[in-house]
């Protein structure tokens, strides 16, 4: 009703049930069966699913993704995603290094395109009365022989006539922008503030000119963490029983495991400079929510504080709007007009209350303001990234 362009549903293939005490952690449906399954009871938004490169080979990829693309009769996505865990789920000893998981990434998806074209829809016949079902001549293997997978296709499902499936990626690292500069249609990125959202666009813009693609090629969608209210009162009053389990020392330790500091001992009001970061920083599981509580402490000298209520510590790192939905309309315009972002991942939380003010009047205004289409124009996913390059 809302009009949005997809759905996106991330993934992870571990659960730590120490987490489960107090909230589902990552328990989840298969989000491809999932999604298989809200295929049937949509006809227009676009359906995002997640697939790890590092755990599922290309082919189950390509043929799971294919699948929920015929389905849904065109609308289907793929957030492509190296994965942070769930190594000792699939036999191995250790998660493999970044650069070496996006170098799997950059294969596992180049093969997954060419088994999307390996098997083309026009190649189908379908002549019952001769007997003729396809143009065998047009499906052809690929044969691909490369340096984590050898696949010899051609895949066992024919395209769709939309085209294939448009890519999503996440990663922020220097690994993970290249690859999405490579590759991606549009990146789903973490970018707590302006600032970060401008370097992040202008950066992928200049690595996607330097891969032979387009200006503009990637679209940038930050995540908005939203927690509306009526009031700003009521906003902030939900945003701080949603995160009242996070206890001072988890943020502690949050901070200690991503910038090696150990801020238990010092004043609140204490500005923190790189002349107090170790010499040897740590590997923390998240690097891109280090990256930016790095810069932060470069650029900005925030207090203990500031960094103890920063959302790479409190939360996933998204930019954060706690307020009313006029607060939110106005955060969203300033970013746009500022160049830090192409759209948006819209991320309600707290409660349904702040999920139906994203959809019934955050929304709506973001179409009277121009930012957001009144109709959907196509009815493919594809279709609605292309008719979405006028607006976020």
């Amino acid at each position: 009703e809302a009009r949005l362009d997809f759905l996106f549903r991330p993934d992870t293939l571990f659960i730590n049930p120490e987490t489960l005490a107090d909230g589902p952690g990552f328990s989840s449906l298969d989000p491809t069966v999932l999604l298989s399954a809200l295929a049937l009871q949509t006809s227009r938004i676009g359906l995002v699913s997640t697939a790890s490169t590092t755990f599922m080979p290309p082919y189950v990829i390509a043929r799971q993704l294919q699948s929920l693309h015929h389905i849904s009769d065109g609308r289907a996505g793929w957030n492509i995603v190296t994965s942070l865990d769930g190594h000792l789920n699939f036999g191995a000893g250790a998660m493999p290094p970044a650069d070496e998981r996006y170098a799997m990434a950059a294969e596992s998806a180049a093969v997954v395109r060419a088994l999307w074209d390996s098997h083309p829809h026009e190649a189908l016949r379908i002549e019952r009365i001769a007997g003729r079902y396809a143009d065998s001549s047009q499906v052809r293997t690929i044969d691909h022989a490369g340096q984590h997978f050898q696949v010899r296709g051609p895949l066992n499902l024919p395209s769709h006539p939309a085209g294939s499936p448009p890519l999503f990626q996440a990663g922020a690292s220097a690994s993970g922008r290249q690859f999405a500069a490579s590759v991606a249609d549009a990146v789903f990125a973490a970018t707590p503030d302006i600032a970060a959202g401008v370097e992040l666009r202008r950066d992928l813009c200049v690595r996607a000119a330097r891969c032979g693609r387009a200006e503009g090629s990637v679209r940038v969608l930050p995540g908005l963490s939203l927690y509306l209210g009526h009031t700003r009162a009521e906003a902030q009053e939900l945003h701080a029983a949603t995160h009242a389990g996070l206890s001072l020392e988890r943020r502690y330790q949050a901070i200690e495991h991503m910038l090696g500091l150990d801020l238990r001992a010092w004043p609140a009001d204490h500005p923190l400079g790189v002349e107090m970061l170790p010499a040897q920083l740590p590997k923390p599981r998240s690097q891109t929510h280090a990256d930016l509580l790095l810069r932060l402490v470069r650029h900005e000298r925030p207090t203990v504080e500031t960094l103890l209520s920063r959302p790479e510590v409190v939360g996933a790192a998204h930019w954060s709007v706690i307020g009313t939905v006029d607060d939110a309309v106005a955060s969203i315009i300033e970013r746009v007009d500022a160049g830090a972002a192409d759209g948006l991942i819209l991320l309600p939380g707290g409660a349904l209350s702040s999920l139906e003010l994203a959809l019934k009047e955050l929304v709506p205004r973001l179409a009277e303001c121009g930012l957001f289409h009144r109709e959907y124009s196509g009815a493919t996913l594809r279709e609605h990234l292309d008719a979405a390059r006028n607006h976020v």
